[in-house]
């Protein structure tokens, strides 16, 4: 018999009496294109349902024995295996009636690490960007393959399973960049971290872990389309974290730009304040060519590439203090050399500003330090708090619509009830300590 597939309203009497009796069955996944359905009726034991896809389409129908009658759920009578059947031997009646395309193989010894590489020639002949494909594949080796890659997908990986390395890879410290053949390396915690740094911190690693499983799970999936696998069930039992992509969008205040600026190296102060002017990406800055700007518009283009492998362009609109840095950027210079290079002629490489930017916010004394990205947080939040439409920065940061920017920067922007509030609210003529200062 196929493995059953699980399901607590529909396996039990117990469970399928807490159902609301209705006309429209309570359908669950079997396998792929296959549902079984149980239709709940007042005073009476309920009916299996197979609903199938197939030729563009669903068909439904009643479950019948094999003299044509009506098949019921054992709800008052004891499973016979003919008319009355359990949950269980009405999933091996569909499946094994199953007609049109074959079933899947049932491959004993296909792993997590031969589903992980279909999976990464499926993205190439889908035109996945090759930066993109060695990230997952460094997500893979990171992360998955040393837990689970060895695992037989039939046999051994369960959603126990799963669960606990899940559970573990969230609790583990982030890798820090380690030279090759060293000890891998980790960032601590800090010994005077806050509360609500710690619910930061927990809550970055946990979306972390999402993205991976995210993969990991796409992977799964694709191995059980081609059929390389005979079942799903265990790996869709598992959910990712919720409430974890809730992220404060952390920015600088002008005084902390300053002083980040004061502290970088040329090369890299150069990158950091064209992120500053722009709230361009890291990856837009460093391909970013001369060509690219326009001092008459006062515009610079980029292009980021998506995930089916094509490129987005959109015009970076800049202010005064932008176009000015970027002619002064670009002077004398050839349209096809890169804007940002390092003090020794090279080009800015993936992942190169990580340790620059910790260092910088290290002497910089802005605690605890920022990431590159958060320039771009930087730039919005000040563009937001300065009156700028939220639809104009969307815009300018390379978004189709506002939604990105209501979630990370909505509250900064000036608003009706801001304004009521302030102008209304009772005050209590409290009076401020003088010899209490801000040091900025």
């Amino acid at each position: 018999m196929a493995r059953m597939i699980r399901d607590a309203k529909l396996e039990t009497r117990t469970g399928r009496d807490g159902l609301k009796v209705r006309h429209d069955p309570y359908f669950r996944l079997i396998e792929r294109g296959l549902y079984l359905g149980y239709r709940k009726k007042a005073n009476a034991p309920g009916s299996w349902i197979v609903r199938r896809y197939g030729d563009g389409k669903y068909t439904t129908e009643n479950l019948r024995s094999a003299d044509d009658r009506l098949v019921i759920a054992d709800d008052y009578s004891d499973a016979d295996d003919t008319t009355v059947l359990s949950f269980a031997q009405a999933q091996a009646r569909i499946i094994a009636k199953r007609p049109g395309e074959p079933a899947a193989v049932k491959n004993e010894n296909y792993t997590v690490e031969n589903a992980m590489e279909d999976y990464f020639k499926w993205l190439e002949g889908e035109g996945k960007s090759a930066d993109a494909i060695e990230d997952a594949r460094y997500r893979y080796e990171a992360s998955i393959k040393p837990k689970l890659g060895s695992l037989k997908i039939e046999k051994e990986l369960t959603a126990e399973k799963i669960r606990s390395w899940r559970d573990a890879l969230a609790k583990s410290a982030p890798r820090l960049r380690t030279k090759e053949g060293e000890k891998q390396q980790h960032r601590e915690v800090p010994e005077d971290e806050t509360p609500e740094q710690a619910e930061d911190r927990i809550r970055a690693r946990r979306a972390s872990t999402n993205r991976v499983w995210t993969m990991l799970r796409a992977a799964l999936n694709h191995a059980f389309n081609e059929k390389k696998i005979s079942r799903a069930d265990e790996w869709r039992r598992v959910k990712p974290f919720k409430g974890v992509d809730k992220s404060r969008a952390r920015y600088l205040s002008i005084a902390e730009a300053k002083r980040l600026i004061n502290v970088c190296e040329t090369d890299f102060r150069a990158l950091v304040q064209g992120a500053l002017v722009t709230g361009a990406r890291y990856g837009q800055l460093r391909k970013a060519v001369v060509a690219n700007f326009n001092p008459d518009a006062g515009t610079l283009r980029t292009s980021t590439r998506k995930g089916d492998g094509t490129e987005k362009e959109h015009y970076i609109t800049l202010n005064k203090e932008g176009v000015a840095f970027f002619r002064q950027m670009c002077a004398g210079r050839t349209g096809s050399e890169l804007i940002f290079i390092k003090d020794d002629g090279s080009a800015w490489q993936k992942s190169q500003q990580d340790r620059r930017m910790e260092e910088a916010c290290k002497q910089a004394k802005i605690t605890p330090p920022l990431g590159f990205h958060q320039l771009r947080h930087t730039w919005a939040s000040h563009a937001v708090m300065n009156g700028t439409p939220l639809l104009v920065v969307a815009k300018n940061l390379g978004h189709a619509d506002t939604r990105m920017v209501e979630k990370h920067y909505g509250h900064l922007a000036p608003s009706f009830v801001a304004d009521a509030i302030r102008a209304g609210a009772p005050t209590f003529n409290i009076k401020a300590d003088k010899r209490v200062v801000s040091i900025t």
